[in-house]
């Protein structure tokens, strides 16, 4: 892959002779057998246990680091470097509630407690819910729970139930507003998290998740406020959350953003659901850190429990095989895809169109 190779998104041959259903589910499953011949659905214990003990090290190391420089405005500086660790630890859970570690169901589901739960404050509960919906339908209208209507209008139908003259205003500019709100995605995952295990909705371990929450929040709270006075421990929780939200939503943002949206009702097979509504971040290992993983966006949603390292290496058979069947397949720099995201948020807030076209809706029906 290449940093300018951008294949339009939608693009697919026509389809070959006999049935329909039977040749998409033919298609997705020859990919598979080749991904498991070459080896790449093997665990990688070695990376995830070394993730494991060098992000827990440098999250006890930190601690110690903000406990020795003590009252200085130099703790946002801590607060920042605290945010992308942070980063990088949601970033492991979300590979351990994919059970991308272990092979035991019950060690990814202990490991993903410990990370999002006790290291990131997060709700394990709440996230896996929504991103389980997200993972089988991304990118469709209803399903999708990330592009349901919110302060940001994804769909022509979230721009429609904007009402007052001030939110259709907001809404036709709100490509230039997304980035800033990501500075808020932070402390709206902490919020969210809480509410559900605290809610009514079912929790498999609520009491666990609980535990755990409430354990982390209340002692980083506590501990920032013993080491600064009340307006610096307020300034370090706030640049921490909001540098936290912000690197969090440029990892995502990119993923599935302007690409094809599915209309309600539409239904597509497995391999074409996955490939034509996400989009690959080309660029070398930094990329992967920065991302982490995520910039293989296609290859994950197609095997969600490969380890993330197996990712990059197997990109270049699974867009062999697009190319085969005739599936379009999209990666673009970071700076394309950003420069994507702000571009298809605006034109949405302005009443244009779903990018799905219809006759290719039509197509793709199974």
């Amino acid at each position: 892959m290449t940093g300018t190779d951008a294949v339009r998104p939608g693009v697919l041959a026509p389809p070959r002779t006999g049935d329909r259903r039977e040749q998409y589910v033919s298609d997705f499953t020859a990919l598979t057998q080749r991904v498991q011949q070459a080896g790449f659905m093997r665990r990688a214990y070695g990376y995830y246990w070394t993730k494991l003990i060098g992000l827990t090290a440098a999250g006890l190391g930190l601690a110690v680091v903000f406990v020795l420089v003590g009252d200085t405005w130099w703790q946002l500086v801590t607060a920042t470097a605290l945010a992308l660790l942070m980063t990088q630890i949601a970033f492991l859970g979300h590979d351990a509630a994919h059970r991308q570690i272990f092979v035991s169901g019950g060690w990814n589901e202990w490991v993903s407690l410990v990370v999002v739960n006790l290291y990131a404050g997060m709700g394990l509960g709440w996230w896996q819910h929504k991103h389980t919906k997200h993972h089988a339908a991304p990118n469709t209208v209803g399903t999708d729970p990330d592009i349901d209507p919110g302060i940001v209008a994804f769909t022509s139908e979230a721009v429609e139930a904007r009402r007052t003259p001030l939110t259709r205003w907001l809404t036709e500019r709100q490509g230039w507003f997304f980035y800033p709100l990501l500075l808020l995605e932070g402390l709206n995952l902490h919020v969210q998290g809480m509410r559900r295990v605290l809610g009514r909705r079912p929790v498999k371990r609520r009491w666990v998740e609980l535990s755990f929450i409430t354990a982390r929040l209340s002692s980083y709270v506590v501990l920032v406020f013993l080491v600064l006075p009340p307006g610096k421990a307020a300034a370090f929780i706030g640049v921490q959350l909001a540098v936290f939200g912000l690197t969090m939503g440029l990892a995502f943002a990119p993923n599935h953003i302007g690409m094809p949206v599915v209309p309600r009702g539409v239904k597509v097979d497995f391999l074409r659901r996955q490939v034509l509504m996400s989009r690959n971040i080309s660029g070398g290992r930094g990329v992967d850190t920065l991302m982490g993983g995520l910039n293989f966006q296609i290859e994950h949603h197609l095997f969600p429990s490969m380890a993330r390292p197996h990712l990059r290496r197997v990109a270049p058979l699974v867009r062999a095989h697009c190319d085969e069947i005739g599936v379009g397949y999209t990666s673009t720099t970071l700076a394309q895809a950003y420069k994507a995201v702000t571009s298809h948020i605006n034109q949405v807030g302005r009443g244009a169109t779903d990018v799905w076209a219809c006759p290719l809706a039509t197509q793709l029906r199974v």
